[in-house]
């Protein structure tokens, strides 16, 4: 099972950057990624269609003989967890929680923004994980243009920089010292984010964090690939169009999405 790969789970794009922090800290693991793309953006969906779907995707990779599961989805991350954890016999780990408690390790003052999209931030799910941290005064905003210009591969720029200054400047208001970039597409935009909000405040990223967790959770088990063994293989799996998947990976992620494949799934 330690050679098994890793499985990733996300409705589109924005999980390339967890793929690309899990492949940063444990370049001997193999990585199978899975975007639901036909069927993005989650958030505008019911959430019984958001936990029918991701589950559908989860049940592809759990298929594949992956190790562990990793829903690089914050909608899905709050609608389907516990679902998740009940239905397959592999540990799952999500990109919500490992980010709060980080941040709860992180602030001085006890004063944490949270940048999210707008589906994110309605549903709380953040803001609810740190009811076990009651001494922390949180400030949730929503960003939700921040994923077009990303996706449009608009990383700076006059008009991105005015769109951070109309979101991030009353989180800045609040005094909040650390940052949750709590949507899988910001670490791209960490640049603008942290001019924004000033060096003082530490950005979080929920990519990096969840990264962590994965390598913590196979460590524990005793499932870290071994070193010894030969290169890792990675897979890149879309229920869209593969060469647009291709196109918009290689922006996130970079050489190592050297083609993508199709994968069927209900319509």
């Amino acid at each position: 099972m330690t050679d098994a790969p890793i499985g990733i789970f996300d409705s589109g794009y924005g999980g390339l950057t967890v793929a690309r922090a899990v492949l940063d800290q444990l370049p001997h693991e193999s990585v199978i990624y899975l975007g639901d793309t036909a069927r993005q953006p989650y958030g505008t969906k019911r959430i019984a269609d958001v936990r029918a779907y991701a589950l559908e995707c989860m049940d592809r990779l759990v298929d594949r003989g992956v190790k562990i599961l990793v829903i690089a989805c914050n909608t899905a991350s709050a609608a389907m967890l516990h679902d998740a954890r009940e239905r397959y016999d592999v540990p799952v780990v999500e990109v919500i929680r490992p980010a709060v408690r980080r941040a709860v390790a992180a602030t001085r003052n006890n004063r944490v923004g949270i940048i999210s999209t707008a589906a994110t931030h309605q549903s709380h799910a953040y803001v609810d994980s740190f009811a076990a941290a009651p001494q922390i005064h949180v400030t949730s905003q929503p960003c939700p243009r921040f994923v077009e210009f990303v996706e449009s591969g608009v990383t700076s720029g006059p008009e991105l920089l005015q769109a951070a200054h109309d979101y991030l400047e009353p989180v800045a208001a609040h005094g909040v010292d650390t940052l949750i970039l709590g949507c899988t597409h910001y670490p791209l935009l960490t640049g603008v984010i942290s001019y924004v909000m000033g060096e003082d405040v530490t950005l979080v990223s929920s990519a990096e964090e969840t990264a962590k967790d994965v390598f913590r959770t196979l460590a524990d088990r005793g499932a870290l690939r071994p070193d010894d063994l030969p290169p890792p293989a990675h897979e890149f799996l879309t229920t869209g169009d593969p060469l647009e998947f291709e196109r918009l990976a290689r922006r996130f992620l970079g050489p190592e999405v050297v083609s993508a494949h199709a994968a069927e799934v209900a319509s």
